[in-house]
């Protein structure tokens, strides 16, 4: 592509350019004076028109511009610069039709003029636009021939044969370029890579081993060989060369880091260790670089931990990490991110909210942290805190479902309906491609809807939920047992219950709430079973003996009705209708 500069470079001698095209004034004062004047016409129209079309080039008028050069052209037919531009503007089309159009316009214009390298550059984006490799690398092999000055464009010319797939030729070519300009990295990496694809290792390492020679004190250029090494496969290849270069260049801080990351990745732990030890302590390694590098530690906690591996020694030696940065860059939300990150994939969930609320403070972060933050605050019941935070998250990332669902679910464990409601809607809404949250979503609203006494949309709300996943335990719990409070659909509650049992036959939770469908139902015998069961388990609370009590009182049983309101006032059951039952020895419902 040509610069602005560029640009302005061809504009300037454009007019000149357009004046060689016609006779020179010396010569038009040999033709009669009226060809003369009607020559003059001509030039000053074609000057106007092509001013014109650099006008609306200028304005991004592509249409309009390409109108007026044509104009030019039909005036000025052998004008190249003219059929240049008139190739720039169709280059910018992403039609095949107009580039083949904008190839037949370049090669007119190098036609007329051999010497421009801007036509030469134009024609051979062109050409590989149209995936022409071969007439790109015959256009630059011409530029290289006709234009003088134009060696930098051989490493233009090997990039085509790469392109091509002809990495001989572009070997060559890069071979000719180092001649003709020198040992440089770009033509040294380049045949690296081009070596080690054709599978000749020897090559490629005796190319990298003249560009470090040539340059032994560019630190970059041994990393960048290192890693060309370590991404075919030879890494012991290059912990060599860096373990040579470091042992002469002692302030490589850089290199040492990729060897000890080399050294990590060929499981040589003794030897990366006291390297990070050192280089965490050092101020001219880059902070991003230290922090990749914990970043590969957590993923390998994280690996651990799906294992169910705990290495204590390593944990202990990647925390110590961890605190050399917090001392050295405490005031950098990065570092206390990735501290967030250790500690969450070590289960140390206080610690890891600690960090992720620290690096929230200190500035922007991305939405993860938040997500990580919420999810960590509601594991701990933190309603208000959730609450909080989902709040300010928001005025981020308003479009971000997850942390509506938040916010809406600790407005509904804070019994906050309608803010729930609203919350928990746009989560929905902004879900919609993740069915298995907005059946969990839906769920949440049944149970918002239901605390409203809004039954008819509480209703609609978990028979949605049912209808991604009809055995979702938590809504067939709680919507059963609403609607035997509600006495309606009983049938249905009975239904939704018994598959719940049937898929969790010891849960107390769940045989409570089949005890008290089937309460409603006046089943009472098989209420009492499935009470009984409950308690069975060990696991009862103050509800399971109330609901017990009941029960029993409906099978005339009121002395055994009383014993077991009197066990669930024991477990702090204290409710002023529990209390009546027992002095009054009946049930007020």
């Amino acid at each position: 592509m040509i610069s602005t500069r560029t640009n302005i470079v061809v504009y300037t001698g454009l007019i000149v350019m357009l004046l060689a095209s016609f006779p020179s004034y010396s010569q038009r004062k040999k033709k009669p004076q009226d060809e003369a004047q009607a020559s003059g016409i001509k030039l000053r129209e074609a000057e106007f028109y092509f001013t014109e079309g650099e006008k609306f080039f200028i304005l991004e008028d592509y249409a309009k511009a390409l109108l007026y050069y044509q104009r030019t052209l039909e005036i000025t037919p052998e004008n190249a610069t003219v059929h240049y531009k008139i190739a720039e503007v169709l280059s910018r089309s992403s039609k095949q039709e107009d580039l083949q159009k904008a190839a037949y316009s370049i090669e007119n214009a190098l036609r007329f003029e051999k010497q421009n390298k801007y036509f030469y550059l134009l024609a051979a984006n062109i050409y590989s636009g149209l995936t022409r490799f071969d007439k790109a690398a015959e256009t630059y092999e011409a530029l290289l021939r006709e234009v003088k000055g134009s060696e930098e464009y051989l490493y233009e010319l090997a990039a085509i044969y790469q392109y091509a797939s002809k990495p001989d030729e572009a070997i060559k070519v890069y071979n000719r370029a180092e001649s003709i300009l020198g040992i440089n990295e770009i033509s040294s990496i380049q045949k690296q890579r081009l070596y080690l694809e054709q599978g000749k290792t020897k090559e490629a390492i005796a190319e990298g081993e003249k560009l470090i020679n040539a340059f032994p004190d560019e630190e970059r250029y041994i990393m960048g060989f290192a890693e060309v090494l370590s991404q075919k496969g030879l890494r012991v290849e290059a912990i060599k060369y860096l373990e040579k270069f470091v042992q002469q260049n002692t302030e490589a801080s850089n290199a040492k880091m990729l060897l000890a990351g080399l050294y990590r990745e060929n499981n040589q732990e003794e030897k990366s260790r006291p390297l990070l030890l050192n280089l965490f302590d050092d101020p001219t390694v880059e902070l991003t670089s230290k922090l990749i590098m914990l970043g590969t530690y957590n993923t390998e906690l994280g690996q651990q931990k799906a294992r169910n591996i705990h290495d204590a020694e390593s944990e202990a030696f990647i925390f110590t990490l961890f605190q050399k940065l917090e001392k050295n860059y405490s005031e950098d939300p990065r570092v206390h991110i990735v501290g967030g990150d250790l500690y969450l994939s070590t289960g140390k969930n206080r610690e890891a909210q600690k960090e992720y609320t620290r690096a929230i403070e200190l500035g922007n972060v991305n939405f993860e942290v938040w997500e990580n933050l919420l999810y960590l605050e509601t594991q701990s019941d933190q309603w208000d805190n959730v609450i909080k935070h989902a709040d300010q998250a928001l005025e981020i990332f308003p479009n971000q479902g997850m942390i509506h669902y938040f916010n809406g679910y600790a407005q509904l464990r804070k019994r906050n309906y309608a803010e729930a409601i609203v919350s928990l809607d746009q989560a929905k809404r902004l879900s919609s491609s993740n069915p298995t949250i907005v059946s969990e979503i839906n769920g949440m609203l049944g149970d918002a809807y239901n605390a409203n006494k809004d039954y008819e949309k509480s209703d609609k709300a978990y028979d949605e939920a049912l209808a991604f996943n009809q055995e979702n335990n938590t809504v067939l719990n709680n919507y059963s047992y609403y609607l035997a409070l509600r006495k309606t659909n009983l049938e249905k509650a009975e239904r939704m219950a018994s598959l719940l049992i049937k898929n969790n036959p010891d849960n107390p939770t769940f045989l409570d709430t089949y005890a008290w469908v089937l309460y409603m139902r006046e089943k009472y015998k098989d209420a009492r079973k499935a009470i009984e069961r409950a308690i069975s388990t060990g696991k009862a609370t103050a509800t399971h003996f109330e609901h017990y009590g009941d029960i029993l009182f409906k099978l005339g049983d009121v002395n055994g009705a009383v014993q077991q309101w009197e066990k669930a006032r024991g477990l702090n059951a204290n409710s002023e209708i529990l209390n009546k039952k027992i002095a009054n020895r009946k049930i007020y419902e």
